[in-house]
């Protein structure tokens, strides 16, 4: 069984305008990994060049915010539902 990501729209020019994709389940590491390997360079727009979460961009698990659990080694089940969330800032 398979994962479903929602990708922002920000993000969409990566996996062809598509707005939810699958990928395998593990860890977030492992996940956007897989993404990378489908949706190529996608990966280096959620990562920094250290290997971590940029600053502006959320992922959820569920409900879940990964910075609130594992970061990126929290475990995404199969069936489950990840969701990559830019964040907004404003005045």
């Amino acid at each position: 069984m398979s994962v479903s990501v929602r990708i922002p729209t920000i993000l969409r020019s990566y996996t062809g305008g598509t707005a939810v994709v699958t990928g395998a389940p593990g860890t977030v590491r492992e996940l956007i990994a897989g993404l990378d390997a489908d949706y190529p360079g996608i990966a280096r727009r959620l990562l920094d060049d250290t290997g971590q979460l940029r600053r502006f961009v959320n992922v959820y698990v569920g409900e879940e915010d990964i910075r609130l659990a594992d970061g990126l080694d929290t475990p995404v089940p199969a069936g489950g539902q990840v969701s990559v969330i830019p964040a907004v800032a404003g005045g």
